[in-house]
């Protein structure tokens, strides 16, 4: 009996194959994690400058507002990009691009009367830089590791961005409240600085013999086909769904000082996510041997708007952590399956357009629910906001996943996409 528990242990933990196989996955997940880190050490200060600077909810969810359009765009544009240019490039460039925007957002907040227009400005531009980027950092993974690879190296990639998502909220929290915003920007300029260096040493990855050059009717070929594949648009709609629902993170400033008034525990409310997010990804070596994916996501989908609504009833902000760490162990878990889903099936000369939508996926359901959070909060209370984001992301995803029956049923081990593309990388001998 213990043999076999701890043969089930062992067959819990993250798979590190990649790691000890691919260079340039060892450099896209250092790159990555510390990325992350700055990312979310700024993650923390901007809402809490606004906030600050304007004591309105609704002021910290329009940085939603100002970074929607240049999502959509960009998100578009920049997958349409990383189908036809070299990936490293895009990576460099628009990691220098966000150094130096964060450089502004450090300046700004060194003056005795920071602008609030420089902030909603500089947001908007790095939401540009950021679209841009994405789409060709999620497009190499494929390229840098084996097809059978493929589930391992996502949980690891989730695991460099958690680490960052973890350790970022904490260090933001204790910068804030010890040092200054000033200083938490400098630390996002570092780490973005680092990070562009790192990618710099990767390999040159130029697009396939069959690419063409960016344009709308590319664009457009790439939507019609992520939204011919039932597959594909469950990924998309249960994520979003869930994301506008139950985003509660704007109103983190607010539940901890004005809720729970116990404002030195914002930082833990930001890190919370992340310990769930962290401890699911360590025990995620199951998921490779899970081939009902699409019924995965809806269910993880469903148990995170679950846990977000009865973090908003908690009592005091310990409670609250623990079920925002469900909460994100659930996301989690969701993630993994939609991005293997993704890596899986889709060919590498639409792969940078499908990330670009996909990016809008997981990007337009947070930005519109920060929004959605911080004026029910307003118009109500921040705890009704939270609580009902939570019952309407249940259902809302109940509902999803009874539409979309194909999605529900998909199968990694008998799904046509899934199956051709292993079937053309063993052709070609590919990675």
């Amino acid at each position: 009996m213990v043999r076999g528990l701890r043969q089930r242990m062992v067959g819990l933990r993250v798979d590190v194959t990649p790691l000890r196989t691919s260079r340039d996955f060892r450099l896209l997940f250092v790159a990555g994690s510390v990325f992350y880190l700055g990312a979310m050490v700024s993650y923390v200060a901007l809402p809490y400058q606004i906030y600050q600077l304007t004591g309105s909810n609704f002021a910290v969810g329009a940085i939603g507002l100002v970074e929607v359009v240049p999502l959509v765009v960009f998100g578009l544009y920049g997958g349409a990009l990383a189908d036809h240019v070299d990936r490293r490039k895009m990576l460099v460039a628009t990691g220098v691009a966000q150094a130096g925007l964060t450089a502004v957002l450090l300046v700004n907040a060194t003056l005795s009367e920071p602008q609030i227009w420089v902030i909603y400005l500089v947001a908007a531009l790095l939401s540009v830089a950021q679209s841009l980027q994405r789409p060709s950092r999620e497009a190499l993974i494929p390229r840098v590791v084996r097809h059978h690879e493929l589930p391992a190296a996502v949980s690891l990639s989730s695991l460099g961005m958690q680490i960052g998502m973890l350790t970022g909220p904490a260090i933001g929290g204790l910068l804030l409240t010890s040092a200054g915003i000033s200083w938490a920007y400098a630390l996002d300029v570092v780490a973005l600085v680092v990070a562009t260096v790192l990618f710099t040493a990767l390999r040159s990855y130029p697009p396939t013999d069959v690419s063409t050059p960016p344009s709308v009717a590319g664009i457009v070929e790439g939507i019609r086909y992520a939204a011919g594949r039932k597959d594909l648009l469950g990924t998309y709609v249960i994520d979003m769904v869930a994301m506008f629902m139950a985003m509660p993170t704007v109103l983190f400033p607010a539940f901890a000082g004005d809720v729970l008034d116990e404002p030195a525990m914002l930082g833990l409310l930001y890190t919370a996510g992340g310990i769930g997010t962290l401890a699911a990804t360590l025990t995620s070596g199951w998921t490779a041997r899970f081939p009902h994916h699409g019924r995965a996501v809806v269910i993880s989908a469903a148990a995170w708007g679950a846990a977000v609504g009865l973090a908003g009833l908690s009592p005091n902000a310990w409670v609250a952590v623990f079920f925002f760490s469900v909460a994100g162990a659930a996301d989690m878990i969701s993630g993994i399956f939609r991005s293997t889903i993704w890596h899986q099936t889709i060919p590498d000369e639409k792969r940078g357009r499908l990330a670009g939508i996909e990016m809008l996926s997981y990007s337009l359901g947070p930005l519109g629910g920060q929004v959605r959070a911080g004026l029910v909060a307003d118009l109500t209370s921040v705890r009704a906001s939270i609580v009902s984001g939570g019952i309407l992301c249940v259902v809302g995803v109940t509902a999803t996943g009874t539409a979309l029956r194909e999605f529900w049923r998909y199968d990694s081990r008998t799904d046509e996409h899934a199956t051709r593309e292993r079937d053309v990388r063993a052709a070609r001998n590919l990675l």
